[in-house]
């Protein structure tokens, strides 16, 4: 039934229940010979008759106000509905036996079923914007960095080998006679060398080895096995074939390029092992050097590359550990529990 409908029908009920019990109240009450005699008889100088229609109209008006002021409520709930839907806000339907109000909320309720669909088909295309710029930018970065790369080791790289080599020749071939010009030649020499170590370690930062549909094994091993070509110091490592998931091989290969450079850089070592190994359901990653050491809590606040091997180890549920003492060398280990699929430990 609709509204309009709804309302006569409710007006037109009560007008004529309340002239019905009026009429039939006088008649019981005050038996009357004929119709016309509620026309005669008179209550306040007022027929009866138009006395009743008077009552009944009034009532059948009261009504209305009633009705009318539901039907405000009614409404003003459909208007507090749209304002929820305008601002983003959850819609509560409820629920009405009035055809009107029912296909209403069903608007509502389809109304908000498309602005979600179409918001979260907006969220989807700016999440994907945002990964494309992203793997743009990246790859505009690593052409960069790969740029910088070949032109230092062409240039400054080159040069710092050239310069080692002179300084090497001149202090073994034709050292000085004078100790003291000897003393600084020698040091002379070792900063080279030592800018040589740095080069490299920059390098490696610059322009990381990836691994290149090798596995992590195959991987570490060739960049271990190229870092003894190009550097003096005795390099030994262990390392078992391990199948993993691409992104926890790349973290691990990450972490053992950054720890790798750093030895390069900081820790005058002389030696440097690296194993790599599975034992009871853990992919364990060491890397050991007799280098200088540092204080761990205070390179922790301080250096980078400790932050991004610390964060690339918990993105993969792993821990790392850093042991180091002054003159003694330092040891980092990183520990990934990792089951194959099914539940089963490597």
């Amino acid at each position: 039934m609709t509204i309009w409908q709804r309302q006569i029908l409710s007006s037109f009920l009560t007008f004529f229940l309340f002239a019905i019990v009026l009429s039939g109240f006088t008649f019981v009450a005050f038996p009357l010979d004929k119709w016309a005699d509620l026309w005669n008889r008179r209550v306040m100088d007022l027929p009866y008759g138009l006395l009743i229609i008077t009552v009944s109209t009034i009532s059948g008006l009261l009504v209305g106000i009633v009705q009318g002021w539901t039907w405000r409520r009614r409404f003003h709930a459909v208007d507090h509905q749209l304002d929820e839907l305008v601002r983003g806000n959850p819609v509560t339907n409820e629920e009405s036996d009035i055809y009107e109000m029912k296909e209403i909320e069903n608007k509502i309720a389809q109304i908000e079923g498309k602005f979600a669909k179409q918001a979260k088909l907006a969220q989807r295309l700016s999440t994907e914007r945002a990964e494309e710029r992203e793997k743009s930018l990246q790859e505009v970065v690593v052409q960069e960095r790969n740029r910088l790369a070949r032109e230092l080791h062409d240039s400054v790289s080159q040069q710092l080998f050239a310069a080692s080599m002179m300084m090497s020749a001149i202090n073994d071939v034709n050292p000085p006679e004078d100790g003291t010009v000897r003393k600084q030649m020698q040091m002379v020499e070792k900063m080279i060398h030592q800018s040589q170590l740095e080069m490299r370690a920059l390098l490696l930062h610059l322009r990381p080895a990836a691994l290149n549909n090798k596995t992590l094994s195959e991987g570490a091993e060739e960049l271990l096995y190229e870092l003894t070509q190009k550097v003096p110091m005795d390099i030994e490592w262990t390392v078992e074939s391990i199948e993993v998931d691409k992104g926890v091989e790349d973290q691990l290969f990450r972490i053992l390029q950054e720890s790798v450079s750093n030895t390069l850089r900081h820790a005058k070592a002389s030696t440097l092992h690296v194993m790599l190994i599975e034992r009871d359901g853990n992919i364990i990653l060491r890397v050991v050097d007799d280098g200088v050491g540092f204080v761990v809590e205070e390179a922790k606040t301080s250096s980078y590359g400790l932050q991004t091997m610390q964060e690339r180890a918990f993105e993969v549920g792993g821990t790392l550990k850093i042991v180091s003492l002054k003159e003694e060398g330092t040891r980092l280990e990183v520990k990934i529990p990792y089951r194959k699929e099914g539940g089963e430990t490597l």
